[in-house]
């Protein structure tokens, strides 16, 4: 998912500080890498107030995913592609609008979510039932746009809507890997791309032109 705005470490209450800086700091290191300590100094606070707010690390963990998508679901509610009028183009306004925030530095447009499900999925289960709740609870609000769709064009599919809802995640999974693996944010740009063209074709409809810049 998104890069939400980072937020001054003196800014919000203790716990909501330490989230933002669980955010941060774990797309930069990691989840297994990151200590209590690393976070406490991010947030600006002690690790008294971290304990205060959280159990564990893992509860700290879970938090983090949940934290994100909230604010990950308030990022893309004011996005720009909810106002086109036809649903086809809501769904490749959204898919555009997934390639243009690919930028700045990794850890900035990587997912948190994303990244603590790859390293912790079989070792915190809770973690990674919470980032699985991000993830595909994200995917749900594609669904109605791309049904409309479906809908609009007279399509008969042999996949539904909610299957190709999960698959836009799953490509933007994986690009942000590769973009991990290479250093190369354009990596990610690419199959981003490639999501559109896949996404216009399975909709029949003509390739459209890359924006400026792109």
């Amino acid at each position: 998912m998104p890069r939400p705005t980072k937020q001054e470490p003196e800014r919000g209450d203790a716990r909501t500080r330490l989230l933002e800086a669980a955010r941060d700091v774990i797309r930069s290191k990691g989840f297994t890498a990151t200590t209590v300590s690393d976070l406490c100094e991010a947030a600006g606070v002690t690790s008294g107030a971290f304990f205060h707010n959280f159990k564990s690390k893992e509860a700290m963990g879970v938090a983090a995913a949940e934290y994100w998508a909230e604010t990950t679901s308030e990022f893309f509610r004011a996005a720009p592609y909810h106002a086109h009028k036809d649903p086809l183009d809501r769904v490749l306004g959204y898919i555009d609008f997934r390639g243009a925030i690919i930028d700045g530095e990794l850890a900035e447009f990587t997912c948190l979510v994303g990244t603590m499900a790859q390293e912790v999925y079989s070792t915190h289960p809770d973690i990674r039932d919470a980032c699985a709740a991000s993830i595909l609870g994200h995917a749900v609000t594609l669904e109605s746009d791309i049904a409309a769709a479906v809908a609009s064009r007279g399509i008969r599919a042999d996949w539904t809507p909610a299957s190709l809802a999960r698959h836009t995640q799953a490509v933007l999974q994986g690009a942000f890997i590769l973009a991990k693996a290479t250093g190369d944010r354009e990596v990610a740009r690419e199959s981003v791309d490639h999501l559109r063209r896949y996404v216009e074709l399975l909709f029949q409809t003509a390739p459209s032109k890359r924006k400026a810049g792109r």
